[in-house]
């Protein structure tokens, strides 16, 4: 027969109810921070491999891409289109300023050819100093292979020229030293009007 007073048994009762109460707590408590370590797992996992990706993406489209260069050659008769180790030059093409009167020219041989505008180009600069150096803008198109694609890059550069006075009675002569980027991209409209504000004052 329990000694235990009525009121010592509703206290002892109250007791075991908080213990079950506090149990219940603590075993919520234990599944929400399971939970929130899950979920933290994960998302650190997702901004991992979202960060990869954008990684791997970023990487092939630099891949992909080819950088127009050339450097003077053939002791300033020409500029030759520079290769990469990546890509191959499929063809290319040069595009000059209208006011210029010269059409459009196919690199067939990788090369930029003095001769093509070099008439037209002293042309527009006579009556000035005969040593002059300058920048002409062109559009250039080069195609391109990348794996089995072939891809395209294009835009607006200047070629480095610069004159000399020449020994009589040959006048003056024309020598080309480089090529810069000026713009990717570009339009036949863009290209003229750089070379109405920035042609050299003949």
């Amino acid at each position: 027969m329990s000694t235990e007073t009525p009121t010592e048994r509703r206290e002892a009762a109250a007791t075991r109810r908080r213990w079950v109460t506090l149990a219940e707590v603590l075993a919520v408590a234990g599944v929400l921070i399971a939970a929130l370590t899950l979920w933290s797992n994960w998302s650190e996992r997702s901004a991992d491999n979202a960060e990869k990706a954008s990684a791997r993406a970023s990487e092939a489209r630099k891949d992909q891409r080819f950088e127009i260069r050339a450097v003077a050659a053939e002791n300033g008769d020409s500029l030759m289109l520079l290769r990469d180790e990546k890509h191959e030059i499929v063809d290319a093409t040069v595009v000059f300023p209208t006011a210029l009167g010269v059409g459009r020219k196919d690199a067939l041989t990788d090369q930029i050819q003095r001769s093509w505008f070099e008439k037209a180009l002293l042309k527009a600069t006579d009556g000035g100093a005969d040593d002059q150096a300058g920048r002409l803008p062109v559009f250039i198109t080069v195609n391109y292979t990348d794996g089995d694609a072939t891809r395209s890059a294009s835009g607006i550069y200047d070629v480095i020229w610069q004159t000399k006075a020449g020994v009589f009675p040959f006048g003056r002569s024309l020598k080309l030293q480089g090529l810069r980027v000026r713009q990717r991209g570009g339009s036949q409209a863009k290209l003229d009007a750089i070379w109405a504000k920035e042609k050299p004052a003949a």
